[in-house]
């Protein structure tokens, strides 16, 4: 790993362990977890996490996926292991939850509770480690190709000063069908430099961010299919000083689905949802552009056809030829999340307006 992101990587390393002792600590809403309602399976895992783990945990929001049961899942600057105590409770004992941070203080933290934990769960045998390392390089950190189906980023990917870097490791340890599920902030345009080198800037989750269409490219040039736009919101700068140096850019909390696929076509197809996952038993909002109700047919696009076939969802859906023939179903466009949230803002005015990252779906089951 080169000296300059080694040396990023300490300036963290002080911010987040040794600066910030709890979340009342951040200068910025950018990495502050909104007040929005969780599901109740949600709320009851949380509710057995220990207090300490929660308090020094600085995600922004959380980030669950559906159907995890029996999975393993990768948590990426897994910090104080609060993610990755709920994720354990939903993957079950046959899944596993590996979390990786580069922070010693916040891994202490979360080791210093596994053994309560495991007890809280009653699991004989413990579905979670943690890991010392970096997120561009977890291969050295000892996590193998091809072995994870999900991954998951809380607001963590921005702090990397080599993204492409990142996408392409979590890539080469994803299983084929595997996802990369992420919530992270992004901006209207490429920032300055002024701003990409202020540290409180970069700690607080704004000076990493990237331009959402930078996202695009990267995800391509590394082999993953383009990235899915679950949902989007405003994130505001209440502090004047920064905001000044921030200027006219704008930076929304948005979250992604990145799939490593298998080569080739695949052609548009009508799915019907079984209505199987828990959580999303009557309706599943699979990102802003499809939300699928139970028991009823859609047609999708040869992208999600591919997508839905070659991942763990297969089994939730039933699969048809499309009833347009093979060109009748369009690929629908790229969604910039800008636009989705002042779409959302005129359904719902005030709701887009909180922190990274949300729960709450900008897709509705009506």
């Amino acid at each position: 790993m080169s000296d300059g992101i080694i040396h990023c990587h300490f300036d963290y390393k002080e911010y987040y362990g040794r600066v910030l002792k709890a979340t009342s600590d951040l200068k910025s809403n950018a990495c502050v977890a909104p007040a929005s309602p969780l599901p109740a399976f949600i709320r009851q895992a949380l509710g057995k996490v220990h207090p300490e783990v929660i308090s020094r945990y600085y995600g922004c929001g959380l980030v669950v996926p559906e159907s995890l049961e029996g999975c393993r899942v990768l948590d990426l600057g897994s910090g104080s292991g609060r993610d990755c105590y709920m994720l354990s409770q939903l993957v079950g004992d046959k899944g596993h939850v590996t979390g990786i941070d580069m922070t010693q203080d916040q891994l202490e933290v979360a080791k210093k509770y596994l053994d309560y934990h495991m007890k809280e769960f009653s699991y004989k045998t413990p579905n979670i480690s943690f890991v010392q390392g970096y997120i561009e390089a977890l291969a050295e950190a000892g996590l193998q190709k091809d072995s994870f189906d999900i991954i998951i980023s809380n607001c963590v990917v921005n702090l990397s000063p080599d993204k492409k870097r990142v996408l392409a490791e979590a890539y080469s340890i994803l299983k084929d069908g595997g996802e990369l599920y992420f919530s992270d902030v992004y901006c209207n345009g490429r920032l300055t430099n002024e701003i990409k080198n202020h540290k409180v800037l970069w700690g607080e989750c704004i000076g990493g961010a990237l331009w959402w269409k930078d996202l695009v490219h990267l995800a391509e040039e590394v082999g993953f299919s383009y990235p899915r736009l679950v949902t989007a919101s405003t994130i505001t700068v209440g502090n004047k000083e920064l905001q000044d140096i921030l200027g006219d850019f704008r930076f929304v909390s948005a979250t992604y689905r990145l799939f490593k696929l298998p080569k080739g076509s695949s052609n548009p197809c009508r799915v019907i949802y079984n209505g199987g996952i828990m959580g999303v038993e009557d309706c599943f909002p699979f990102d802003c552009q499809y939300t699928f109700k139970a028991e009823e047919v859609t047609e999708v696009d040869g992208d999600l056809a591919k997508i839905l076939s070659s991942s763990r969802f297969a089994e939730d859906f039933t699969f048809e030829p499309s009833g347009r023939g093979l060109c009748g179903v369009k690929a629908k466009s790229l969604v910039d999340p800008f636009e989705l949230v002042l779409q959302l803002e005129k359904q719902n005015p005030g709701s887009t307006t909180r922190g990274c990252c949300s729960t709450q779906s900008a897709s509705c089951c009506k």
